[in-house]
């Protein structure tokens, strides 16, 4: 079989590729470590008022700080501080990033966070795939805190957690007001301890009072199954994680040496990750050359342009192609069925996706840890579509409620296998 010889002789240079590739690109996250901003110094100790270092960092830009320095003074001679540190120093540098956060919040934009030392750790923690918690990727939609998508597997997942549910309430505590990073403490904890979120579900007339019990997050990155009845075989990919562009490789080759012509690729729930996976899993089936995805700057600098590496394997085959999706797939799973939808390889079905189409640079700020992360640009389709400002609607709309899931339903799955039997 032709597609066979093919598919070997690209092996080794995908596996190459995989080894050169650098871990500092995600879909949603790009880590600078060599363009540091200036260092912004800590204020010395004292509660009296302080000197200031860097006074006239952006000496080119008109603003006035007058109202700052006037409010910064009053605070020095007029607030009593009633908390139970003496480190005065330690109260600077609140205030210090407390200004921070409140000039990015100011932005509007969710994912333009100041990051403080802690926080920083907290991140690398998160990105390094090693975390306890409930495992559910959350994000901001018209400023509420939504579930992008609870992990497969996860306490959050088996607790009955949704794509979509808004959260309304941690322990206690109202998210009205908070940020991301701050509801993501608040739900993050040590394995065996629990948590009650109270979200709001679309279809419920009652908000949903869930207690999760905190576990160690192990996320099976890809699982293949073959449906004999239909047969068509089936890779879910559950997060763009490193080493998804490898594993993803062996399904598709078992998939092309079942012999079979009917492929489901799900990115249900799969919430992104890493940008080159998911240009390197759209290489196999699109030429040398093609636009996979754009990286738009808004006009600061010209737009980038990730490209097909070209292992286009399927190239005159006939193989049928179905991608399910749903409100919990996010970032690289959009960059992926975008490109593959757009080329006419495949054809979308699901619910629209959740529209995460935006780039954050992670930029180093003090020696003590702290850092940006700011958005420099969004995702757009090969055919210059933003993802951010609606998601991916599919081709054939399939509603999943929290009845079909309770009853081990799935209409979209079904649907999908009617789709491929039609194409």
């Amino acid at each position: 079989m032709k597609i066979k010889n093919i598919f070997e002789n690209k092996i080794i240079k995908v596996a190459l590729g995989i080894f050169l590739v650098t871990a500092s690109f995600y879909a949603g996250i790009y880590v600078n470590a060599k363009n540091l901003l200036p260092t912004i110094h800590n204020l010395p100790s004292g509660y009296a008022p302080a000197s200031i270092l860097n006074k006239d960092e952006s000496k080119n830009a008109k603003v006035d700080f007058g109202d700052f320095w006037k409010v910064w003074k009053l605070l020095d001679q007029k607030f009593v501080y009633t908390g139970t540190s003496t480190d005065s120093g330690v109260v600077v540098r609140e205030r210090v990033y407390g200004a921070i956060k409140g000039m990015t919040d100011s932005l509007g934009d969710p994912y333009t966070v100041f990051l403080t030392p802690e926080e920083n750790i907290d991140l690398e923690t998160e990105l390094s795939g090693s975390l306890e918690g409930v495992g559910m990727e959350v994000g901001m939609k018209e400023g509420l805190i939504v579930v992008v998508a609870p992990l497969k597997n996860s306490p959050a997942e088996k607790a009955g957690v949704l794509a979509g549910d808004t959260i309304v309430k941690i322990g206690d505590k109202s998210t009205e007001g908070l940020n991301v990073m701050s509801a993501v403490k608040l739900i993050r904890g040590k394995k065996g301890t629990s948590v009650t979120i109270t979200f709001v579900r679309n279809g419920e007339k009652e908000p949903v009072i869930t207690t999760i019990i905190r576990d160690v997050i192990n996320i099976p990155i890809v699982e293949t199954e073959f449906n004999k009845t239909e047969k068509t075989f089936i890779i879910k990919v559950n997060s763009f994680s490193s080493n998804v562009a490898e594993l993803f490789r062996v399904a598709l080759k078992d998939f092309v040496f079942s012999g079979e012509k009917k492929l489901i690729i799900d990115l249900r729930n799969n919430p992104g990750g890493y940008l080159d996976a998911s240009v390197d899993m759209a290489s196999w089936f699109l030429p040398r050359g093609k636009v996979v995805v754009i990286e738009d700057f808004g006009g600061i600098k010209k737009n980038d342009d990730y490209r097909s590496a070209g292992y286009d394997i399927f190239k005159n085959s006939n193989i049928k192609i179905v991608i399910l999706i749903n409100g919990g797939s996010a970032s690289a799973s959009e960059i992926l069925a975008g490109a593959l939808r757009e080329y006419k390889i495949a054809t979308l079905v699901g619910e629209t996706t959740f529209g995460k189409g935006s780039v954050q640079e992670l930029v180093p700020i003090s020696d003590d840890g702290a850092a940006l992360k700011v958005t420099i640009a969004r995702w757009l389709t090969p055919m210059g579509i933003s993802i951010s400002k609606a998601g991916l609607k599919p081709d054939f709309e399939v509603k999943m409620t929290a009845e079909d899931i309770k009853a081990k339903k799935d209409p979209q799955l079904l649907k999908a296998f009617e789709v491929l039997n039609q194409l």
